[in-house]
């Protein structure tokens, strides 16, 4: 079978390394992929804003399947497109990608159908923002209303911080159209967890559970970013908070889908806080986080295509997936500035050094190849990810790889997963 994967990111380039695993795949494309995939897959390039000319190159190249990696092709149709084509395609049509393509329209489905969130109020211009500020107390969450790459969401602790992002937002206009209306929401305390699940639009089945890291720096201080590193685990999960997590969130969610006649097929990720008074639901995503796609397929040990192929043919319920006991960790290397104006065409060494330490793989993202030397190219540049018999030794294996890579300006957060490490084993395992 030959297989395309849309995007250019670390989470693409885990797809791309865990499809050439699978013996019924004979090639693997990417578009427009990066400096780090071409061992594996054939680059091309191609317009991601541009649905109509991506369903036309997968017909030239004759793709049996069409896998989405990033949420703006799904928001922006691709997967009606390939539908009204015939082509299969993971990733769920465009009145479904709304779950991510607004904020506003995800918090209100939240809300229609008794899914507990933080509560909010959305609004639609700077002076309406600012009167309803006196309706929350600090620290208060803001978030645009549009896609924002992961850059779109505000922890602000004062009035004046608050104000000094809704202008940024809605007068600077800094995040274009996506900061045009925004949501003020409730702060929610407790620890974060990610729970993805694929779907064909009948049966549910949950992935190993993770845990991402948005801000920029250690400890979780400075501006959220699209992800400095993630680890996956089956503790981060209790078989209680597992079970709560199913029977609240999960199970209303594709029951609120099926009332308001949204079918769903491919990918659904569920942001969820763990608060004292329960789990609650932060966001939705329409696809495979980034970066924490790296970890959880680090850990899977079922082909991906038998996945793929159950989706696409309506009969995921027969599937039963392996996954590796031993929990995952992916650090991100990003480049200096990042994320407001990261500095690019950078030269990178130790690449290849950091692959020899045993269980890790090397993602890239923001890379490029210029006469045979890997440059960066954007914010994100590598997810150093490392699988080993406890979170404590992938920690000190991913670190070490880390630490053979070097590039002008390299930044990289030193605590991604310690947490983990930290936290005493809250209960017995989820879905693994």
């Amino acid at each position: 079978m030959k297989v395309l994967v849309i995007g250019s990111g670390g989470r693409e380039h885990a797809l791309v390394w865990k499809l050439c695993q699978s013996p019924k795949v004979e090639k693997v494309f990417c578009v427009p992929g990066n400096g780090g995939m071409c061992d594996e897959a054939e680059c091309l390039a191609g317009d991601l804003s541009n649905v109509q000319a991506l369903a036309d190159l997968a017909e030239k190249i004759g793709a049996d399947l069409t896998v989405v990696g990033p949420e703006a092709p799904l928001v922006a149709g691709i997967a009606d497109e390939f539908e009204k084509r015939e082509l299969k395609i993971i990733g769920p049509r465009q009145a479904a990608a709304q779950l991510e393509g607004s904020k506003i329209f995800s918090k209100e489905f939240m809300k229609r159908h008794g899914i507990p969130t933080g509560d909010f109020v959305a609004v639609k211009s700077l002076e309406e923002a600012t009167r309803s500020l006196a309706d929350f107390e600090f620290p208060l969450v803001i978030k645009a209303d549009g896609l924002a790459g992961g850059k779109g969401v505000q922890v602000v602790r004062t009035h004046e911080d608050a104000i000094r992002t809704l202008d940024v937002y809605m007068r600077q206009k800094t995040l274009g159209e996506a900061g045009e209306r925004v949501i003020l929401e409730e702060f929610l305390q407790g620890g974060e967890a990610s729970f993805m699940v694929l779907t064909d639009g009948e049966s549910v089945l949950p992935l190993a559970p993770s845990r991402d890291h948005k801000a920029a720096y250690d400890a979780d201080q400075g501006p959220n970013t699209g992800g400095m590193g993630a680890y996956s685990e089956d503790r981060i999960l209790s078989k209680d908070l597992y079970n709560r997590v199913q029977a609240e969130i999960v199970e209303p969610t594709f029951r609120g889908l099926a009332e308001e006649n949204i079918s769903y097929q491919g990918i659904l990720y569920f942001g969820l806080m763990l608060t004292k008074e329960g789990p609650k639901l932060l966001e939705y995503n329409v696809r495979l986080g980034d970066p924490e796609a790296q970890p959880i397929l680090m850990r899977l040990h079922t082909d991906l295509m038998e996945l793929f192929e159950a989706v696409v043919e309506k009969r995921l319920g027969t599937v039963d997936p392996h996954w590796s006991p031993d929990p995952a960790i992916c650090v991100v290397m990003s480049s200096r500035g990042y994320p407001a104006k990261p500095e690019l065409d950078k030269q990178i060494q130790g690449i290849e050094e950091a692959e020899k330490v045993g269980g890790v793989k090397v993602f890239h993202a923001g890379t490029r190849l210029d006469d045979g030397h890997v440059i960066t190219s954007g914010g994100r540049v590598l997810g150093v990810t490392a699988e080993a018999e406890n979170l404590k030794a992938a920690f000190e294996r991913a670190y070490e790889a880390v630490y053979r890579i070097s590039f002008e300006g390299c930044h990289f957060r030193h605590d991604i997963g310690k947490k983990g490490i930290l936290e005493e084993a809250p209960g017995g395992p989820g879905p693994g």
